[in-house]
């Protein structure tokens, strides 16, 4: 067998996990096994716009376990839960299964797998390596062409093994739907916890499934709009301190270091990092209103970007930094505004009915969300940079706050819940409007933020 092997490390996985790319050549084996390279190609077919997505079927039975039958279980069920969520695929219940995987090494018996409508088979195997490490390898298999279409050796510390799976199921989603997974990111937010009129509230940090939650504030002060950074490692968020200003605070989310980043001598708010730089943007409020700036976190050396007499708030930036959007009452209605990064030709590009805000630019740069407020509803849709192509996705008593997965095809939000012992919660849907599922969170959650993907 002719193998090529890229020892690389695998998203933030410079410092935990290390993977052996195996490239597979058309040639026949003692055993007649063929590892055929095929360029990745879709084979889930999505219609955003109206929403028909037929999910692929696939079977992920449990990895072999060679580490005592901790891991290999857990693992399987974590990367079937995964791809589940994502509305793209189904997985197989594995009572439905015909045959079994006893050896990855060896071709599955592809008939029995096709008799059962299994479109895509993903087969692996657990170790336990030197010095508590998991050694984890898979292979990814179209049933129907009787093709490998991926195949990785991976390796991890034991206690990190979630991560593991997260790296394998984003392997599978792009190599089936045709572009990046979103499953080895994090999610930052609001956890709020306490009666309302009293509530804590902690910034709190997780994997995008709910599971591995820490607490980063201890909730004396007072905690708003955390976001993520380019990296994983920092989150700009805003902290109300009692009885004095609120502050925008700049947090080593690896260290736990804080740095106070606004001491500009008012009301700073709606902190957001500008892409490509070493820069963030805030509004700041003095005499009733409120604009536009920006601050080099290098040298604290501040630029004002808007000069309107109205509240202007809530900027996002174009993934290339060029342009940014913005909310603004500015033309009597808060509405959302777009501009390039040097605040020139800033125009309105909201124009339904009600009353828009928080505006997030796509990190693919094709679509912006936001939420409307009309008739006592809120609504969460996305509408093109110029404002074209309006389209709800769902709405509720109190949707607010949506935040893009990285690869631009998921939206995070928060869902009030009426009532005195209700409280916000996480939910999240894809593009088509029709996959909306609950986050879990220990507590009530809101401002979430969703983190590029690890490095």
């Amino acid at each position: 067998m002719l193998q090529c092997k890229d020892m690389r490390p695998v998203g933030g996985r410079s410092r935990f996990v290390w993977v052996v790319l195996f490239c597979f050549f058309p040639v026949f084996l003692t055993f007649s096994l063929a590892f055929p390279v095929r360029v990745a190609h879709a084979l889930v077919e999505i219609d955003l716009v109206e929403g028909n997505v037929e999910p692929l079927p696939l079977a992920i039975p449990d990895f072999l376990d060679r580490t005592g039958g901790y891991f290999g279980a857990r693992l399987s069920q974590v990367i079937r839960e995964n791809l589940e969520r994502s509305g793209l695929f189904l997985p197989v219940p594995p009572s439905a299964y015909l045959s079994q995987i006893n050896m990855i090494e060896i071709v599955p018996r592809f008939e029995d797998w096709r008799a059962i409508n299994v479109q895509a088979l993903v087969a692996g195997s657990i170790v336990r390596d030197a010095g508590d490490r998991l050694k984890v390898e898979f292979r990814l298999w179209d049933v129907f062409s009787g093709q490998q279409i991926a195949g990785e050796r991976l390796f991890i510390q034991a206690g990190n093994w979630r991560r593991i799976a997260h790296i394998i199921s984003d392997v599978i989603y792009e190599r089936l739907a045709g572009e990046k997974g979103y499953f080895d990111t994090k999610i930052v937010f609001v956890a709020e916890s306490g009666p309302k009129e009293t509530r804590i509230k902690r910034l709190a940090i997780m994997d995008q499934d709910g599971a591995n939650l820490r607490y980063l504030t201890d909730g004396r002060n007072l905690v708003l709009t955390p976001r993520f950074g380019s990296n994983l490692r920092e989150i700009v968020y805003m902290s109300f301190p009692s009885g004095e200003q609120p502050r925008v605070i700049l947090l080593d989310v690896q260290t736990g270091r804080r740095e106070i980043i606004s001491n500009l001598g008012n009301m700073t708010f709606s902190p957001r990092f500008v892409p490509g730089s070493r820069h963030v943007t805030m509004s700041l409020q003095s005499d009733g209103n409120a604009n536009l700036y920006t601050m080099d976190l290098r040298t604290r050396a501040t630029k004002r970007l808007t000069h309107s007499l109205s509240i202007d708030t809530a900027p996002s930036y174009a993934p290339d930094g060029q342009n940014l959007v913005f909310e603004s009452d500015r033309g009597g209605t808060q509405q959302i505004y777009a501009m390039k990064s040097d605040a020139s030709n800033p125009h309105r590009i909201s124009f339904g009915k009600g009353l828009y805000a928080t505006p997030v630019w796509s990190p693919r740069g094709d679509l912006i969300a936001f939420t409307r407020q009309i008739s006592g509803r809120f609504q969460i849709g996305v509408m093109h940079p110029d404002g074209s192509g309006e389209r709800i996705l769902t709405e509720g008593f109190h949707n607010e706050g949506p935040t893009w997965s990285p690869n631009g095809r998921v939206l995070m939000f928060f869902r009030d819940i009426p009532g005195s012992e209700g409280g916000p919660q996480l939910w999240s849907i894809d593009l088509t409007g029709h996959n909306e599922r609950r986050v879990p969170t220990p507590t009530f959650a809101s401002d979430p933020s969703w983190s590029p993907l690890a490095d």
